[in-house]
């Protein structure tokens, strides 16, 4: 734990985080808002007040029943803003405030690379997958992915040491079943990271979350066979959106399973053949790991100062259950982008909106 970050601030930014309609957006506008964690929950029942709504923090047990199962998990927590949090994952937005992990945490602080595919992998792409992986394990890269069945379990065994598994259950929970020993195995001997609370069982919405930490802690991510609808092209759409690189291998217009990477290529994403490709891609001129991308998508920003001294604007007549984006009621509203932000912030808390990717919002 950092030093600037006391025990009982410690308790209260996940107290904070596990409270209802707090997400990882919100949190962050709370803090930045009021300073601390505990200052931020002494408001929340007259900010949910504003929204029509009482409002209850997460309690006080059910936290310390959290951190006593992460202490059992043998996993540690991870803030956003201690010095290991990974650089590259700390820059996408709306970047996990609080982690749990297992493991050797300076492979995230290391080159990295996310490979991702198929559950239902055919025997070539899942040969080929750990042969990538291998490779780039071999030049220095550490591969990153989310221990499904297919082409993550492959990437994982292939890496070995130098990967990290990403899961969308709690610390202690093996997801598939069948990868319990694997999942093991990365948090003994490379590096397991979660970031629902321990006992947490991986539900649908849990994967596109875990899905943008995959994408997040990589220069790039590697699609090695997918269909057209899939989880590893969301994977690959919040890469392209954090201005990381965006790779596929091809495959047969013939094989369904090939018709997502094809599709990427044709979308602009790069071809790649070989591990070299994937090195040559995510290095400098002088074959070093590049430290710099493409710009991310753009999101509309303010000044801490700005929340914490604004006035909310009116603008809940400008939303409908139909998403929208961030600036466009900012400019509809004639108003600051922190007066909108924390006008949103209010009807979240209140359990009124809903966050949609890409800076969008909606009523729930």
């Amino acid at each position: 734990m950092s030093a600037s970050l006391s025990q009982d601030e410690a308790f209260a930014r996940i107290r904070l985080l596990r409270s209802p309609n707090i997400g990882p957006v919100s949190y962050a506008q709370l803090l930045a808002r009021f300073g601390s964690a505990a200052d931020a929950l002494e408001a929340l029942p007259e900010l949910g007040k504003k929204g029509a709504r009482q409002y209850r923090a997460a309690p006080a047990d059910r936290i310390e029943r959290e951190v006593d199962g992460v202490r059992k998990a043998g996993a540690r927590y991870l803030f956003h803003d201690q010095p290991d949090y990974p650089a590259l994952l700390a820059q996408i937005d709306g970047a996990p405030p609080i982690l749990t992990w297992r493991g050797d945490l300076s492979l995230a602080a290391k080159p990295c690379v996310a490979m991702v595919g198929a559950r239902n992998a055919s025997a070539a792409a899942v040969k080929l997958a750990r042969e990538f992986a291998q490779g780039l394990s071999e030049a220095q890269f550490t591969v990153v992915s989310g221990l499904a069945r297919g082409i993550d379990g492959a990437a994982h065994e292939g890496a070995f040491p130098r990967t990290i598994g990403v899961i969308a259950s709690g610390i202690d929970i093996a997801y598939p079943p069948q990868h319990a020993e694997l999942q093991e195995r990365i948090a003994s001997e490379g590096l397991l990271i979660a970031e629902q609370p321990p006992g947490t069982e991986p539900r649908g919405s849990h994967f596109p979350s875990r899905n943008r930490i995959i994408a997040g802690l990589a220069g790039g991510t590697l699609v090695v066979e997918a269909a057209v609808k899939s989880g590893s092209l969301i994977t690959a759409r919040l890469a392209g959106e954090a201005g990381r690189e965006v790779m596929a291998i091809p495959g047969s217009p013939l094989e369904a399973r090939s018709h997502g990477c094809n599709h990427l290529i044709r979308e602009g994403a790069v071809l790649v053949q070989s591990p070299e490709d994937v090195v040559e891609l995510l290095s400098d001129f002088d074959g070093n790991p590049r430290s710099t991308f493409r710009e991310p998508v753009e999101q509309f920003d303010f000044e801490p100062s700005e929340l914490a001294e604004a006035e909310p604007a009116d603008i809940a007549s400008l939303l409908t259950t139909a998403p929208v984006a961030i600036d466009e009621l900012i400019r509809q509203s004639g108003t600051s982008a922190a007066a909108v932000q924390l006008a949103l912030l209010e009807l979240e808390i209140a359990g009124r909106l809903e966050r949609h990717a890409a800076g969008r919002v909606s009523l729930v």
